[in-house]
């Protein structure tokens, strides 16, 4: 729960373009960062600039690192839905082998479907996640499905191609089946109205007492229950079906971990090979006091240059917020962009001291905040092709508490976004007033930048429990307020005296930006992302509604933010930055209140209250300006392509990085050389 999302208002600010260029790394500055655009995405690349300066043995490292992480690609497929490998391998098998009229408007409409699924890794918004409405019909796609050589498509035992229509239609077309990933409705059923594939056949109810009943209260050191397994019911009995080498999803764990082996071999120091050495463990017994075992290491292990993220990490599929979706990040150290975070950690305790929460839930001594920024080489699992730019880790609080954690944020992929980005209109048509577009022009990207740095670097590891309560005791509302915690930190900080006297900022008006454009984007732009009559769903949408709606409503009588008319369109003005700070101080004590003592019904009221509901009227206005931009709200890249060199013995010589591969050319590859898993996981 501890990922940093692009924010509306930057994703918003990329150009619209196709094509790509042939490229190395020598000559990346070149490289042509949009790729296509499709729906209501937009494909990019991201540049691996240092790679060349890497050694040949962290060359090698990171190659067979990014092999691990590209044989994880299955398994989220199948995490996200029961159908979706099907689904994929069925569509792919018809855009690649039907031999008929491919220029058609039907067909043209069944490829951008296919590509959205390649995108959400499966059939929901990979965002919203609310399954996709097909524009096409079912008679279309039976005629391409069996016109096809039927020994291609992913057929079971037995089944014929028209059965295989007939299984897996009623999931793409009937809008009432499996019509969200993950339901959020309070008052629902969340694990029975979820598609995820995390359960199976229990209840929701069924599910808070398998876990409850095993937690022990008085356990300083809890395993993070439930995060590598899908609970079933079998029987009448349930169970975990854990995630591990001879368990569910082996086929590919076991290629994971041949590739972990190879990465082992290379490791650049001991510390970073008992890293390697411990997450194979993991995966092969599955066991989670094992995976605390290597998170513990992981965070101590500051020295290697390389450093990665392989496995079941975040918990933001789940609806009850316990089960992990599988990822992997590998990544090298930025050395010169680092100091801006690393002076951010040297003075975590000042900002612990100095956080405007109760005393009760701060954190007495600091331990172990490292933060870096960092070069992705490869992106992965839940963070391909859609990726967050910062990422807080281990999630578990104990092991935070006690060991620390590290932070980083990706920097060529906030470059690549910047590189992108041109005078596209979305300021022009949604800032106020010339003086707000003056102060973002001027300051924006700095302090968007050390908003991220103190979500990541220090929000989400400041505060504490108290003693004997529940990490889960905040259920399907946790990632949300975990959320709003980080921002809240990294937004009180960002405008305080102390980020200048640190020459983090230059003066005491740059924190104005980043204010303005998170209220712009919490109140308004970031809509473009839902669908008309649709509530907000994704943790940090909600966050970010909760913190605007909260402050605009708490100011309202002073007038602090207001929504103004101007030529018939809405905007927000920010009349006194000063308080608006001191409301964030507010609300940042009570989020961490209601963290620190598991308070349920109070995170259940504010997140219902401010987070959920949208106002039609002004989202079918933000929609209507937005749709004229000819933009599209949400962005994935592809990924570079590693080419181990060899010699006549087979040793590498070299490790080559090109950045030529297209967006469909990308997918189909990977489907044909990471898929190890059968199409029905059971």
């Amino acid at each position: 729960m501890k990922k940093q999302l692009i924010s509306m208002a930057v994703a918003a600010m990329l150009v619209t373009a196709c094509g790509g260029t042939k490229t190395t790394t020598a000559e990346a500055d070149q490289i042509d960062y949009t790729v296509e655009q499709f729906a209501d995405l937009q494909i990019l690349r991201y540049r691996v600039p240092g790679f060349e300066d890497l050694s040949l043995k962290q060359k090698e490292l990171v190659y067979y690192l990014s092999q691990a992480a590209l044989e994880g690609r299955d398994i989220l497929f199948d995490q996200n839905g029961k159908y979706n490998l099907a689904i994929r391998r069925m569509l792919e098998t018809v855009y690649t082998q039907y031999q008929g009229d491919k220029t058609t408007s039907d067909f043209k409409n069944m490829e951008t479907y296919l590509k959205r699924v390649w995108f959400s890794s499966g059939i929901h918004h990979h965002y919203g996640s609310e399954k996709f409405v097909p524009a096409f019909t079912p008679e279309y796609l039976r005629q391409l499905v069996l016109s096809v050589d039927a020994s291609q498509l992913p057929l079971a035992e037995g089944q014929t191609a028209e059965q295989l229509c007939d299984e897996l239609f009623p999931v793409i077309f009937d809008p009432k089946i499996m019509a969200k990933r993950v339901n959020q409705a309070d008052g629902e059923d969340l694990v029975l109205t979820s598609a995820s594939n995390y359960y199976d056949g229990v209840t929701q109810a069924e599910a808070e007492a398998f876990y409850t009943n095993m937690k022990n209260p008085n356990d300083a050191t809890p395993i993070s229950y439930g995060l590598n397994s899908r609970l079933v019911k079998e029987n009448g009995e349930v169970r975990e079906k854990v995630w591990k080498v001879g368990g569910l999803y082996t086929q590919a764990i076991e290629k994971i971990v041949y590739w972990l082996k190879k990465a082992e071999g290379v490791a650049e120091n001991e510390a970073q090979k008992a890293v390697i050495s411990k997450l194979i463990a993991y995966y092969e017994t599955g066991d989670l006091r094992t995976f605390d075992e290597y998170a513990i290491l992981w965070v101590k292990d500051l020295d290697s240059r390389i450093d990665f993220v392989n496995g079941f990490t975040e918990s933001y599929g789940d609806p009850l917020g316990m089960k992990a979706s599988w990822e992997s990040l590998v990544n090298f150290k930025d050395v010169e962009a680092t100091k801006r975070a690393e002076l951010i950690s040297q003075n975590a305790q000042w900002f612990e001291d100095h956080s405007p929460v109760d005393a009760r839930y701060k954190k007495e001594k600091v331990k172990g905040v490292s933060a870096k920024v960092i070069t992705a080489a490869i992106l992965a699992g839940d963070l391909y092709p859609a990726t967050a730019i910062g990422i807080n880790l281990p999630n578990s609080n104990w092991i935070r508490n006690e060991h620390g954690s590290k932070s980083v944020s990706i920097g060529n992929i906030t470059d690549a976004y910047a590189k992108a980005a041109h005078g596209n209109g979305f300021n022009e048509e949604f800032v106020y007033s010339q003086t707000e577009r003056e102060l973002m022009d001027k300051y924006g990207d700095l302090t968007g930048n050390l908003h991220t740095d103190l979500h990541e670097c220090l929000g989400h590891g400041s505060g504490k429990l108290l003693p004997g309560v529940d990490p889960d005791a905040l259920k399907a509302y946790g990632s949300t307020i975990e959320e709003a915690r980080a921002d809240l930190f990294g937004l009180y900080y960002v405008a305080d005296p102390k980020l200048v006297e640190l020459g983090l900022t230059p003066d005491k008006e740059a924190y104005k930006a980043e204010y303005y454009t998170f209220l712009m984007n919490g109140l308004m732009t970031q809509l473009v992302r839902i669908e008309p009559g649709n509530n907000v769903e994704e943790a940090h949408m909600r966050n970010r509604q909760l913190i605007a709606r909260w402050v605009f409503e708490k100011g309202a009588a002073d007038k602090t933010v207001e929504l103004k008319q101007k030529d018939g369109k809405t905007y927000v003005v920010v009349n006194d930055y000063e308080k608006l700070r001191h409301l964030f101080g507010e609300l940042l004590a009570e989020i961490q209140r209601i963290k620190s003592t598991g308070d349920f019904e109070s995170a259940r009221a504010l997140v219902e209250n401010y987070a959920v509901k949208v106002d039609p009227t002004l989202h079918a206005e933000i929609l209507e300006r937005y749709k004229k931009l000819n933009l599209a709200p949400y962005k994935g890249f592809v990924n570079p392509t590693y080419e181990a060199i060899t010699d006549a013995n087979g040793t590498i010589t070299d490790v080559k990085v090109t950045y030529d591969e297209g967006y469909a050319e990308q997918m189909l590859r990977y489907s044909k050389e990471y898929s190890s898993l059968p199409t029905q996981n059971n």
